[in-house]
């Protein structure tokens, strides 16, 4: 036997660290090649490992929740030695090869491309369930095993949600919707005070001791248990944080808004729900207001570009193609994945990229690629109850949009007061790259398409 010691690889992202969050393997656990050893954490996705060895895993070297650099030694494996070589990368698929959900909850195709290391063929997951994930048996739910795993990693309750399928089954819609909604009202509930008012903790003696109060007695405040929670910023929250101190205090940012009767668009969305040609498909407000940012775009193009600071003097990048940003709220935090050249893509082809970008996001499975790229942004705060704000440009683009709640509200048409669907278009811009003018005749269009769809034949 000898000792191989397996090192956390660069995955090709031009990351120098990342946060090791879950062990699949413990001391003494018998591995194969391509069995995912640790899933990490990068500021952009979560990634699993896989094993470039066969043997029995020796000594995990860092603990979960720590943070280290490329190169560090993370696991040691004991190898018979006719398995001490690892796969060279030549072995491994391309990095576009994703993969994909199998009925046991594992994944099969290419899994993470290592530098260095290669994945071979299929990678088997080890998954074990982490203590802090609620996990119920569901017993008499109708649920495809992907189903549950995708439940499990949602913190959702198979029992507790509304199945819609044909059979009576719980569809991955059904637990995506049931987990966003879980969000958006988790705060309705306030938590009791606890029954204890005070606290006496112990004070460690390498601690400073308390000042004492002026008759002689420590102060009950410093002995009371802590009320601030220090939590480290990492991973996707330091990567958002960065980036949006960077386009506030490097991009002037303007903000401009209009409100819309956007009934046709309900109407729209309706009719396109019971057509067959959309039975398979998500179809909601987002969709035409995806298809409206698009159409605007064509006409003020300069939206679309972007602020290049280049050796010879200061540059504005006009992109003729338009890769769709969609901010998604995540269990990990605030992503933005794009749709690559959304202006080809006709309304069906486009819907079904919004739902597989959205519940790739659900799922913590967004690559960095899906990430990078983008040249304009939506934010949909309406799902959240917003009618409006004024969202921070996305780091490399120029302009982002926000699409506020659509609810019923009075509103003057011919004369009369009629109850219509209306909602709240916003956007902020970097205003080095376009002027009012043009950011007013932009969102002036978007909104002009959610009053009127039959534009977009045009």
């Amino acid at each position: 036997m000898s000792t191989q010691t397996f090192v956390l690889p660069d995955v090709g992202e031009g990351l120098t660290e990342a946060e090791i969050v879950t062990w699949k393997v413990a001391p003494g656990d018998p591995v194969q090649v391509n069995d995912v050893l640790v899933e990490i954490e990068t500021a952009k996705s979560l990634v699993e490992l896989p094993s470039p060895f066969t043997g029995t895993v020796g000594e995990t070297l860092v603990e979960e929740g720590v943070t280290v650099a490329v190169g560090t030694p993370i696991v040691t494996i004991q190898t018979a030695p006719a398995a001490a070589a690892p796969l060279s990368q030549t072995d491994a698929p391309g990095a576009g090869d994703a993969p994909s959900e199998t009925a046991e909850g594992g994944s099969e195709g290419g899994g993470a491309v290592l530098v260095g290391y290669g994945t071979g063929g299929a990678v088997t997951s080890r998954r074990r369930k982490p203590a802090e994930r609620p996990v119920t048996a569901s017993v008499g739910v109708i649920a495809k095993p992907p189903i549950r795993k995708l439940a499990r990693d949602l913190g959702v309750d198979l029992a507790a949600v509304t199945p819609s399928g044909e059979a009576g089954e719980v569809t991955r819609e059904d637990v995506v919707k049931h987990a966003s909604q879980a969000s958006v009202f988790r705060n309705i509930e306030t938590p009791d005070w606890p029954e204890v008012r005070e606290e006496t903790i112990t004070v460690s003696p390498a601690a400073a001791p308390a000042a004492p109060a002026p008759n002689g007695v420590a102060s009950p405040f410093a002995q009371a248990a802590s009320r601030v929670e220090s939590i480290p910023v990492k991973g996707v929250r330091k990567a958002t944080s960065t980036a949006m101190v960077q386009s506030a205090y490097s991009a002037p940012h303007v903000s401009v808004w209009t409100d819309v009767d956007a009934t046709r668009t309900m109407e729209l969305v309706k009719r396109l729900k019971a057509s067959p040609d959309f039975a398979d498909v998500k179809v909601s407000p987002l969709l035409i207001m995806a298809r409206a940012v698009i159409w605007a775009v064509r006409r003020t193009p300069m939206v679309n570009a972007a602020w290049v600071d280049a050796e010879d003097g200061a540059q504005i990048s006009v992109r003729h193609y338009v890769n769709l940003g969609i901010a998604a709220a995540t269990p990990r935090g605030l992503l933005v994945p794009n749709i690559k050249d959304a202006q080809d893509l006709n309304m069906r082809e486009l819907a079904r990229g919004l739902e597989k970008l959205t519940l790739t996001a659900r799922e913590g499975k967004t690559t960095p690629a899906d990430q990078q790229g983008g040249t304009i942004t939506i934010t949909n705060i309406g799902v959240f109850g917003m009618d409006a704000g004024t969202p921070i440009i996305n780091p490399g683009e120029s302009g982002i949009v926000a699409m506020g709640t659509i609810r019923q509200k009075p509103w003057v048409v011919d004369g009369e007061v009629r109850p219509r669907y209306v909602t709240t278009v916003s956007g902020s811009f970097d205003h080095r790259v376009i002027d009012g003018d043009g950011m007013s005749r932009f969102i002036a269009d978007v909104a002009s398409i959610l009053e009127e769809p039959a534009l977009l034949l045009d």
